[in-house]
């Protein structure tokens, strides 16, 4: 059963969310919040795997929200879905780069919607690594990834890591890494969960913002 907590500030978004995440049997709503604080709360009370965070909510916003969460190990757990009315809301980037794994549109189908939550529970990207690169690109100002900032946490990756890390960032599946190096793709998983544990990642959105912050993939640089 994935237990999911839903946070928005209004009430009919939150029912809604509510009736199609608990119409599938291996989904369970486990509580809702109307603010950040809230979310917060809710976040450390029932340890949710997944959390539907809207963005624009009073006393603490999903972006609040997010690095709260985030930055807790307690709660790393908890994977964090951006909702947003917009597909490149102004804080997307930086909720992103803060410890989301991903984000939706608040007018997704519903079939995505409920795709995505289970996703984003088994720890995978909620966008396509492509998708997500593609984002972070949009956005690499509002982030501050147009200069590498720290090559060095590198330094724990072998060199097989850090090809696979590299990969990562251009938007390559664990089938396209493997190919690419002649590896099974179950290895290759392997690879990018030893990656995750050694740079602690809560997900593979974050070892994108990785590849991009130590200049293994700069925007902009073909796959």
């Amino acid at each position: 059963m994935i237990r999911v907590a839903v946070a928005d500030d209004q009430q009919l978004i939150r029912g809604g969310f509510r009736s199609l995440l608990e119409s599938e049997a291996d989904l369970e709503v486990v509580g809702e919040a109307g603010s950040g604080v809230e979310a917060v709360e809710l976040v450390r009370a029932q340890r949710p795997d997944v959390i539907l965070m809207d963005i624009r909510m009073p006393d603490g916003d999903g972006l609040w929200a997010t690095e709260q969460i985030a930055a807790d190990p307690q709660l790393a757990a908890t994977h964090i879905v951006i909702v947003t009315t917009f597909e490149l809301d102004e804080y997307v980037g930086r909720a992103i780069r803060a410890g989301a794994s991903g984000f939706l549109v608040k007018d997704t189908e519903p079939v995505e919607l409920i795709r995505a939550v289970r996703v984003a529970a088994g720890g995978d990207a909620l966008l396509s690594p492509g998708v997500t690169r593609r984002l972070l690109e949009r956005v690499a100002h509002d982030l501050g990834l147009t200069a590498p900032a720290d090559a060095a946490r590198l330094t724990v990756l072998t060199a097989r890591e850090r090809e696979v890390l590299a990969l990562v960032g251009t938007g390559l599946t664990n089938d396209e890494i493997g190919a690419r190096l002649f590896l099974s793709p179950l290895t290759a998983k392997t690879h990018v969960s030893r990656i995750m544990s050694k740079l602690g990642a809560r997900d593979r959105v974050q070892l994108v913002v990785i590849a991009y912050e130590t200049g293994l993939v700069a925007p902009g640089r073909p796959a």
